[in-house]
Parts: C-alpha cells; structure tokens; sequence
C-alpha cells in the first residue's frame, strides 16, 4: 500500500466504499424485494381475479384458477433473476465509479503535480526565482506559502555562506601574501643557513603556498554568480589551450593528450576554461605513468556534453558522488603530493550548476575514469 500513488489509493478507497454501498443497497433491495414479491405470491393464492401462468403471464380470467405449485415456481424464478440482475447491476455500478473515481482524482491532483514540477526545478543558484504561485486552492495554500519561505530562508542561508566565504578569503589573502614575501626575503638574506632551517623553512613555503592557492580558489568560489554568462564559446580552441597549459605536467608524467569534438554554447569564458583546466588537470595528476587523457565534445540541439577520460585507478563508488563536495579526497596523501586542496572538483560542480548544467562520474574501474559535464547550449 506505501507504495501506490495518492490517485490510486483515492482510487482504491473509493471504489471499495461505493461497492460497500452498493452491496449494502443490494441486500436491502432483494430483502425488501423478495418480501413484497412473497406478500404479491400470498394474496394471489388467496383469490380468484389475478392468475399468473407458469411463464409469468398475468390473465385477467376469473374462470380459470392457477394451483398453488405453478405460482410458487413462478415467484421463485422472478425472485432468482430479481438477484442476480441487482448482483450484475452492482458490479458495473463499482466498475465505473472506479474508473470515474481515478481520472476525478487525477484532475483533482493536477495542481499537486505541478508542485512538484517546479519543486524539481529548484536548484541551489535559482532558489529566489522559483517561488510558486500562492493563489491556489486552500488545500495547497498553506504548503506553497511554507514551501516560499523555506526557499526564502535557504537562499539567506547560502548567501551569508557566500559572503562569510568570501569576506574570509579576502582577509586571508592579505597575511598570507605578506607571510610568503618574509619567508622569501628571509631565504635570500640568509644563503648559508643550517640545512635543518632551509629544510623548514622549505615546508612553510610550501605550506603558506597550498593556503593562498585554497583562498584564492575559495574567493573565486564565493564570486561566481557575479561572472557574466553570455559569451558565445567554441570548445576546441579551449581544450587545446587547456593542453598547452597542461603540457609540463602531462610531459612530466608521460601523459598523452587527445581531444575528439566541438561544440558551441553561451555562457563564461572564463569558468567553461577553469572547468575544463581543472578536469584536465585531475585527470592528469591521477593517473598512471605512461597513461592518456582524452576530452571529447558532442554537441546536440539542446545540450553539450563533455566527457574527460583518463586510464588511472578509479574512483570507488561509494566515493563517485563525494568527489564534488569542498575539501574531499579520496587519497589523501596523494593529494598532498600533488598539491591538491580538494576544492578543484567541487568548483568544477559550481561552474556547471552554475550554467544550468550538471557534472557526474560517467564510468569509473580500474582501467579509469570518465567524468562527464552537460551543459545546456542556452545557458
């Protein structure tokens, strides 16, 4: 039963109450019916003015007289076809209150379905345009209005988590730049230090390094949806400037390159890139020496889909949809080798969301990875 639709348990629920109905209506019919028949069959049998033959004819013949067993036979029959004609009826009635009742309710629904409809649009950067339509029948009322203030609530939420992420980048920025010049004046000043003291201070370097890169990734996170998105961009000059970028790296690693496709869509320049950077640049940091990484661009009417494979380990999947969350990784030590901050994928997923689209882990085994970003043509 928990799994039936609401239209077809109304369905259900009122089917059985109109057959309760009617069998009731049916036993006090043929209750009522077969007692007046018995009252008509004895005042027959007691007088001489109506005589019914056995096929149920009456004959107003005073002279002829009907026993007694030919009348109850008669009365018997009607009685019996009295029934089952009151059973035939009953079941047709149930039958069509049945179908009236689901196609009633599915009208009566309608507006529910269309609540969930633009539930279902709702996305985190869209969260003050989708608000529904509170004129709507009382029923639904109260649920629209409580449904708007907790999209008016969540989209306060997110935008002082914005502010707060950015306000905190921001005031990082500043000691850190700061930080990272003293540590470099101080190494130059000091050329015969103790291999111990170049040691450490090599970590913090490093270290003050990995924060500025995780501030500015966090800063440019909390300033996307002031970016404009109405750029007209081609994907395969991108992708080859995403390879000439990578190409150290993938040199470094013996990782070969190969791209597969164009496409065309509106949107940011500037992010499409830092998306198709980042995916490029993971694929590469991750995978096997000796191994590839292919990007292939199919363009449709309506959407462009990229795929970005590579021949690395692969993800588990309890893992596939964590990989996006802020500051996740799967190995961490190799992360920390390589430099990572755990923000590049979670940025790849802003982007996307950002231009109506979504990102997800297409494939992934031990032979690799493929991660796959649709994204509408329009923006």
């Amino acid at each position: 039963m928990k799994r039936l639709s609401l239209q077809w348990r109304i369905t259900l629920m009122t089917v059985l109450l109109i057959g309760v109905t009617c069998v009731v209506m049916n036993l006090l019919l043929c209750s009522s019916g077969v007692y007046y028949m018995d009252t008509i069959a004895d005042t027959l049998q007691g007088g001489d003015t109506v005589i019914m033959n056995s096929e149920g004819a009456e004959s107003f013949n005073p002279q002829l007289v009907t026993p007694d067993e030919d009348l109850t036979i008669v009365v018997n029959g009607a009685q019996g076809r009295f029934r089952m004609t009151n059973w035939y009826i009953t079941a047709v009635v149930t039958l069509l209150s049945g179908v009236l009742a689901y196609f009633v309710s599915g009208r009566a629904l309608k507006p529910l379905r269309s609540f969930v409809s633009q539930v279902e649009k709702v996305q985190l950067n869209n969260l003050a345009d989708m608000r529904i339509n509170e004129n709507v029948l009382p029923e639904f009322r109260q649920l629209s209005c409580s449904f708007n203030q907790m999209l008016e609530r969540l989209d306060n939420a997110f935008a002082a988590q914005r502010q707060f992420t950015g306000n905190a980048a921001h005031e990082l920025r500043t000691p850190l730049a700061l930080m990272q010049a003293q540590l470099e004046l101080f190494s130059a000043e000091h050329p015969d230090m103790l291999p111990e003291t170049t040691k450490f201070l090599a970590l913090l370097r490093e270290q003050t390094e990995r924060l500025t890169q995780m501030t500015k990734t966090l800063l440019e996170m909390s300033n996307l949806q002031q970016v404009a998105r109405n750029e007209q961009i081609q994907l395969a000059p991108m992708v080859e400037e995403v390879f000439t970028d990578l190409a150290l790296l993938a040199e470094k690693r013996n990782i070969t390159l190969e791209m597969e496709g164009d496409g065309f869509l509106i949107g940011s320049d500037a992010l499409i890139y830092r998306l198709l950077f980042n995916l490029t640049e993971n694929a590469v940091k991750y995978n096997r020496s000796g191994g590839s990484v292919k990007v292939s661009v199919t363009q449709k009417p309506e959407k462009l889909l990229i795929r970005v494979s590579d021949t690395g380990c692969g993800v588990p999947e309890e893992y596939q949809q964590s990989i996006f969350q802020p500051f996740f990784r799967v190995d961490k030590s190799r992360s920390r080798e390589y430099g990572g901050v755990g923000l590049g994928l979670s940025l790849v997923w802003e982007i996307a969301n950002l231009h109506g689209g979504c990102v997800r882990v297409e494939e992934s085994s031990k032979k690799g990875t493929t991660i796959a970003v649709e994204l509408p043509v329009q923006g």
